[in-house]
């Protein structure tokens, strides 16, 4: 028998049937899938379209609730009325109001039993809504609204671009479309950019609880060996875990990490996107192309130091005379050009 155990206290999960509160999605799903079809919303790269309409075509019920410390109280009030509802069964939608506040749920309860407010009893659900219901809220909560005519809301929303993981289409890229739909009749952004997800360089999803994850600021400022452990001992890993994790940074960084700078990193992250959906991080591969920068660096160092001091580049290059190499050089440029308007 296998017993699920809690990564954090290590106590037995115990499964509990709870009743919850479920959010149709299926309108709002058909005109997600419109769009995209309809090219008003495009997914890049566009093989991700098969994901997003197979998650939409295929939608249910969305589970709304969470029995958690933190997040939006779910906005349902379970009625007591005196004399009419006095024992109301919290498993009974009809026994429940949805409102914004305490007397708005007062005023809906008391026209719907037909009772003078001082006999009502309202009692908010102890639940918080699922995080994806809140984070799909950002597009335009964080502009003002519901205040839909204030400056920032005609400045920034809808937005142009989103970019972020392909493994949070769903979760949130979706919600959020959904949310947009329902609080403003427009959707939140035009495009959406989907990135590859930076692993360890075993595959593994970076994770606080494996103790594998690699600061972008570490790379591009370089740390030492022992300040790398110092940072896993102070931590909430495990003891276990820390002995493990320190002998693994060990031995990958027996030194800690050399200073890469910005452009080395971008540059191997860079390098890893012909890879495919994800990318396995080596930290020893970007500090190889902190040498290949290093020698771009040098070499326009070097033309530079060979200008005179009054040079003022040419804008118009039919007015020079090139020889063969300068040519192949500058088609070399221009196909390069081409290329990069084509993927953006």
């Amino acid at each position: 028998m296998n017993l699920g155990l809690c990564s954090k206290t290590k106590d037995i999960i115990e499964p509990m049937v709870k009743p919850q509160w479920w959010v149709n999605c299926k309108e709002v799903a058909k005109r997600a899938i419109t769009d995209v079809k309809e090219g008003n919303l495009k997914i890049m790269p566009k093989n991700y379209e098969k994901n997003w309409f197979e998650f939409l075509e295929n939608i249910r019920e969305w589970c709304v609730s969470r029995q958690i410390w933190w997040g939006h109280r779910c906005p349902v009030y379970l009625v007591k009325i005196e004399g009419v509802l006095d024992k109301p069964d919290n498993c009974n939608n009809d026994h429940w109001v949805a409102a914004k506040s305490m007397e708005e749920g007062l005023e809906k309860a008391s026209k719907k039993w037909n009772v003078n407010k001082d006999k009502i009893t309202l009692t908010q659900d102890a639940d918080v809504l699922d995080t994806w219901f809140s984070s799909g809220l950002l597009p335009f909560s964080a502009m003002g609204w519901p205040d839909c005519d204030s400056e920032r809301m005609k400045a920034f929303f809808p937005n142009d671009l989103l970019e972020t993981g392909h493994d949070i289409l769903f979760f949130w890229v979706a919600r959020m479309v959904f949310m947009s739909y329902m609080f403003t009749d427009k959707l939140p952004f035009h495009t959406v950019y989907l990135h590859p997800i930076v692993r360890d360089k075993e595959g593994r999803k970076m994770s606080k609880s494996l103790g594998n994850v690699i600061d972008p600021l570490h790379v591009i400022d370089g740390i030492s060996l022992d300040d790398m452990l110092n940072l896993l001992k102070s931590g909430n890993l495990p003891d276990s875990e820390v002995k493990k994790v320190t002998e693994e940074k060990t031995k990958e960084f027996p030194e800690g990490i050399t200073e890469c700078g910005a452009d080395a990193l971008r540059f191997g992250l860079l390098a890893y996107l012909s890879q495919g959906k994800n990318i396995n991080l080596d930290i020893n591969r970007v500090i190889g192309y902190k040498g290949f920068c290093n020698k771009i660096w040098n070499a326009t160092k070097f033309s530079i130091s060979h200008l005179s001091a009054d040079f003022t580049p040419v804008k118009d290059l039919t007015t020079l005379k090139f020889q063969f190499i300068d040519l192949w050089i500058l088609s070399k440029l221009c196909k390069t050009c081409r290329n990069v308007d084509k993927v953006i």
